[in-house]
């Protein structure tokens, strides 16, 4: 039986369950600071495609060795976009530099075809491997949306965005759980060779939702009715 800990501030409290690996969880008590990213110009072409509903629940890590061997990975479909591709300008993720270390360690990124219902192989960097991004913000104690540049356009309509730990715990940076009950069936975890749907565990339930979100610009026919799967034109963006 596995170890599962969750760190409530300072506190570390040890329960026994079955989950993919052991983790540690920071709960705290700040679920809902301001959003720190910069935005984008005010571009009515450009669009922020999101599952998660930008409140904060678990900020999550791996421990022990594994988290250079697991990703996690929302999926996308752009063909609702009424387009026949999508060129992804930015990757954003929420994170925190405080916990579970004082300091920015960074994490490996990559984006994966999604064909059939399931991820499949990496299309980005094309190189393969994943891309390597630290974080270069001096505000390390708030959870905040951190974003960067990608510029590619995805050979396919349905893609998935996906991160991974790299470093082992502590010396890594956490991903983050919105605080919807409800699951929207389109985050993902990839370990021991296979992709699943990020699996329920007593102790995380019923939180779910990864806060991965990607920005782009789906070509030259712009939709006249907004899909689901997209959260607000940038122009709106708060």
């Amino acid at each position: 039986m596995r170890k599962f800990v969750v760190a409530i501030t300072a506190a570390l409290i040890v329960s026994g369950t079955a989950w993919a690996a052991d983790v540690a969880v920071d709960g705290g008590d700040n679920y809902a600071v301001p959003n720190l990213a910069a935005p984008f110009p005010n571009d009515q072409s450009t669009l922020e495609l999101m599952w998660d509903n930008g409140t904060r629940r678990w900020s999550v890590v791996w421990l022990g060795e594994v988290g250079p061997s697991i990703w996690v990975a929302n999926d996308f479909d752009a063909s609702t976009l009424k387009t026949t591709y999508a060129k992804i300008l930015k990757y954003k993720y929420y994170t925190r530099g405080a916990w579970p270390n004082e300091g920015w360690e960074g994490m490996r990124f990559a984006f994966y075809g999604f064909k059939g219902g399931v991820p499949g192989s990496m299309l980005w960097p094309t190189s393969g491997g994943g891309y390597f991004f630290k974080p270069n913000v001096g505000d390390i104690q708030s959870h905040i949306w951190v974003e960067f540049d990608i510029n590619w356009t995805c050979p396919s309509v349905k893609f998935v965005a996906a991160q991974e730990q790299f470093y082992a715990y502590p010396y890594c940076d956490p991903f983050s759980l919105d605080n919807n009950t409800t699951f929207r069936n389109h985050s993902w975890q990839y370990s021991q060779g296979n992709w699943q749907l990020f699996p329920l565990d007593e102790n995380l339930a019923p939180y779910r939702n990864l806060m991965i979100r990607v920005f782009v610009e789906p070509g030259q026919t712009f939709p006249g009715v907004a899909p689901s799967s997209i959260g607000r034109v940038k122009a709106l963006y708060y």
